[in-house]
This record gives C-alpha cells, sequence and structure tokens, in this order.
C-alpha cells in the first residue's frame, strides 16, 4: 500500500495543527501538535475512514470506552485523515510483554462490554473485536491500566445492513464467529464470540489463541481448520443449526464434525482449574455458543456474576 502521508508532513485541520512524525502501520501515523502532545493520524482512501468518522461522532460523547476522533484535516492537498486520541499500548502487546492479572482482565472486559453496550443497543456490530483493537493508558503504583477504550470502527455496521443481511466477511479470522466464517448473516452476537475469544487469549496470556490454525494465514485450509477448532473445542454444532443455516453451509458443518475423530476433541468445558479457573470458565462458556441466538448479550454479561 502506497503510504498517504510523509514523515514531516504538516497537516492542517479544524481544530489544530500536526506534524507526521512516525509511521505506525500501512495507514496510521504518529503526530504531535503545536504543544507537543501526541495524536494518532489514521490517513487512507477508501470508505472505511468516513465510516469510522461516523460511527465516532455518534457514539463517542456518550462514552469514555470508544476512542475518540479529535480532529479531522481539512487541507485540501493532503489526503482524508482523522486525528484521533493516542493510548499507550494495545491490549495484545500490553498482554504479550506481561500476563495480565484476572482482576486485569476483568477491568479490560467490563470496559469492551460497556463500549459494546452502547453500539449493540442501537443495533451496531463492530466486525472485528480483538485484543490489538483494545488501547489502554499505563496507570500509577499497583494500577496497571488507566484507560481502556475500543478502537478501529472502519468495518462497524447496523445490522439492518446489506453487509450484514448478506453475511459479508468480516474481522479477524481466529477472533471470528462460526455464523461469520460460513458467512450467513450476522448481528450483535458476532461481537460476543469475538469478545469471548479475546477473553480466552488474554486469560491464558502468552501469546496464546485458541483458535489459531497449524496453517499459515495464506493456506486455502485456514478458514475451515478455524471452523474445526470452534467444533473441537466449543461444539458439536448443535441441530439448531437446521433452522439458521442452509443446505451448502450444513454440508460444510457435516464435514467438519466428520473429519474430527473422537481423539481430536479439546472440549473447554473438560479444562482443568491448572489452566483456568472454574469462574472463568464458566464465563467463558456462557459467551462461546456455536449457535449465536444462544450467546448472551453485552448487557447480560455486564450483570453476571463474574464481574460482582
Amino acid at each position: 500500500m502506497t503510504p498517504t502521508l510523509s514523515l514531516g508532513q504538516v497537516l492542517k485541520g479544524r481544530r489544530g495543527v500536526y506534524t507526521v512524525t512516525k509511521q505506525l502501520h500501512d495507514c496510521v501515523w504518529l503526530a504531535t501538535d503545536q504543544l507537543h502532545q501526541r495524536f494518532v493520524a489514521k490517513s487512507v482512501r477508501h470508505f472505511r475512514l468516513q465510516n469510522e468518522r461516523d460511527i465516532l461522532l455518534r457514539f463517542q460523547s456518550r462514552t469514555p470506552y470508544i476512542r475518540p476522533l479529535i480532529d479531522e484535516i481539512e487541507d485540501s492537498s493532503a489526503p482524508p485523515t482523522l486525528i484521533l486520541k493516542y493510548l499507550d499500548d494495545n491490549v495484545l502487546h500490553a498482554s504479550n510483554s506481561k500476563r495480565l492479572t484476572r482482576p486485569e482482565v476483568k477491568y479490560v472486559a467490563k470496559k469492551v462490554l460497556e463500549a459494546l453496550l452502547l453500539l449493540h443497543d442501537e443495533g451496531f456490530v463492530h466486525t472485528d473485536i480483538k485484543p490489538s483493537n483494545v488501547l489502554v493508558n499505563h496507570g500509577q503504583d499497583d494500577v496497571r491500566f488507566r484507560d481502556v477504550q475500543l478502537a478501529d470502527f472502519g468495518s462497524t455496521v447496523h445490522v439492518d445492513s446489506t453487509y450484514a443481511q448478506h453475511g459479508d466477511p468480516i474481522g479477524t479470522p481466529i477472533f471470528r464467529s462460526p455464523e461469520a466464517h460460513l458467512q450467513m448473516k450476522w448481528d450483535t452476537a458476532t461481537d460476543i464470540w469475538s469478545f469471548g475469544a479475546m477473553l480466552i487469549s488474554l486469560l491464558y496470556g502468552d501469546g496464546f489463541h485458541i483458535f489459531k490454525p497449524d496453517v499459515p494465514i495464506d493456506h486455502d485450509e485456514y478458514d475451515v481448520k478455524i471452523l474445526m477448532k470452534h467444533h473441537r473445542c466449543f461444539g458439536p454444532f448443535p441441530e439448531s443449526y437446521e433452522e439458521i443455516a442452509d443446505q451448502e453451509r450444513l454440508a460444510v458443518l457435516m464435514w467438519v464434525m466428520k473429519e474430527s475423530p473422537p481423539e481430536t476433541l479439546r472440549p473447554f468445558h473438560l479444562t482443568t482449574t491448572l489452566e483456568i479457573c472454574l469462574e472463568d470458565k464458566e464465563f467463558v462458556l456462557k459467551t462461546m455458543k456455536l449457535d449465536p441466538r444462544d450467546r448472551p448479550t453485552a448487557r447480560q454479561l455486564l450483570d453476571d456474576k463474574w464481574f460482582h
């Protein structure tokens, strides 16, 4: 991807002037204002940038748990650019650096669910819940995280959109729900599955991702191997899928289950307390229901005894 910005470039926004100081990702840059405060400049010629702007303007003033839009670049000579709040780290990197304690995992999980509650109550689906999209500011002394904010709303859409109704591909494969993998109609429940998969990663730490296949991401069987892991860890796929899946998708699920002999099954509900404590396991199991209709809502999860 050709960079849209360059080091040292000056960007004039509605509220301030920003200088690009470092490239963080393909279309994400670090920038500073005239007071040397740090910001993130996201610049890409894609409809997702406008979509993220619209979503943030709709929701950010109503919760502290969404990474906010700070400014927009108005310079006609510059590509479309959003100026976003800068945070110290993301939870993926933080977890890989030092495993989160149970209270820290609960703290992060609650803030993410608070953000999802706001989105879901109005019928919006984030579509890409994963540890690297949860940003944090470091705390002081014994408080590891001061702020937790959900980020990356470029693909956030309403449940009534054609994307959701037609089952368009979404998110990151190892955090993607079964129904989204099968390109079936999806809704807010897909975020709950992704949240659960993220929660497992954070509880285990050390870069563990329960659905990561044993083949590279460009392998022909990458996606189907993830579906097989869904079945082997949280299966079998229930008969209720006949109510929501067509014959072609049911045939895929039958093949997945047929190709998973008993010795390959790794039921998460049989995981011992040496790996994960009973309370954590019970909470995770509530989110990882293969039929999306069986998953709790963000509100129900926030009311769960696990947080109290």
